[in-house]
């Protein structure tokens, strides 16, 4: 007689409302050391002197490969479903975002 399946464990997992609303950032910093990964998120405006760190991710080098391999899957997947995401070195993005110029 085979024996029923056991469900799969879940993860009860929570989030708050403030982190639930996300933090933006157009550039991610990634540093490492033999132990682990330092990803920083950083928003960069025009016309601001000085950006600071909005978020710090710090993981695993096992981690920060399972991450890696997670973002690639998902961009396959919106690229089947959406079309291809240009490469952003292949664009001319200018610093000044639309605003106007800077000037010394």
């Amino acid at each position: 007689m085979a024996q029923p399946e056991q469900p799969a464990s879940q993860l009860n997992i929570e989030i708050s409302e403030e982190v639930a609303e996300g933090t933006y950032a157009n550039l991610a910093i990634i540093t490492h050391s033999h132990t682990e990964f330092v990803v920083d998120f950083v928003n960069i405006m025009p016309g601001t002197p000085k950006s600071k760190v909005k978020s710090r991710i710090i993981l695993t080098p096992h981690h920060a490969k399972r991450l890696m391999n997670a973002l690639a899957d998902n961009v396959t997947r919106y690229e089947a479903l959406h079309g291809t995401i240009q490469d952003l070195d292949a664009i001319e993005v200018p610093f000044n975002f639309g605003g106007p110029s800077a000037q010394a």
